[in-house]
């Protein structure tokens, strides 16, 4: 087998298979065990851009309006900064206000409630239910993509960041907005004083490509066996 030569974005029709596989159709499979992390950070991750531990350890009170655009307020450590993310349309599109009041009569704190940690971090289960893991077949295998290519190449949830990345960077040249490319993957720019009107960067965010518009919590919790 070939070894990883480093990660890469999905091509758009790996993304069209992802976001067209069972979790987002009409049937469960045979013993799947459902969760509604399953549905969402997938979702969350490509139209933000965000990492695995940040998406699970939003809580209801990072999901601010600010300045009147909705937000992710997503807090980490290390390299990446704190950073506001517009929510993008298809995310309510897809039933994020639903799920919110859903959590909140459950009276759950994080969003993504059903998401267990380990060892304080949440990328790790994250990646085996995506990924696999020796012979346990993740969400990449059941919709026939494999997690390396030919040519080496390893693909995983955070490649949808790298399609995030891929996107925004277009779209933040075309606005002649350099420091929303930065600000928006949480990387440093000492070029650029905070903050930046979150206006300009809803713009940024808005041309990300809708791979599914049928995508929709509801649906997901209605498929049949």
């Amino acid at each position: 087998m070939k070894s990883h030569l480093g990660r890469r974005a999905f091509s758009a029709m790996e993304l069209h298979t992802l976001f067209n596989g069972y979790i987002y159709g009409d049937e469960r499979q045979k013993r799947e065990q459902p969760k509604h992390w399953h549905f969402w950070l997938p979702l969350i991750a490509y139209y933000t851009g965000a990492y695995s531990d940040e998406i699970g350890s939003l809580n209801l009170t990072d999901i601010i309006k600010k300045d009147g655009v909705h937000c992710f307020s997503f807090t980490t450590h290390g390299k990446i900064r704190h950073r506001l993310i517009p929510i993008h349309t298809a995310l309510w599109q897809a039933g994020l206000e639903g799920y919110i009041e859903h959590v909140k009569k459950a009276q759950h704190s994080r969003l993504l409630y059903d998401l267990p940690s380990k060892s304080g971090r949440y990328s790790e289960k994250v990646r085996i239910w995506f990924s696999g893991e020796g012979e346990r077949l993740g969400y990449l295998q059941k919709c026939d993509l494999p997690s390396i290519d030919q040519q080496g190449h390893k693909t995983a949830i955070s490649s949808l960041r790298l399609n995030f990345e891929q996107q925004i960077r277009i779209a933040a040249l075309q606005r002649a907005n350099k420091a929303a490319f930065y600000y928006l993957l949480g990387l440093k720019d000492e070029t650029t004083a905070d903050p930046l009107p979150l206006s300009a960067l809803k713009q940024v965010i808005a041309p990300l490509r809708v791979i599914n518009n049928n995508v929709h919590w509801e649906r997901f919790l209605n498929r049949h066996n």
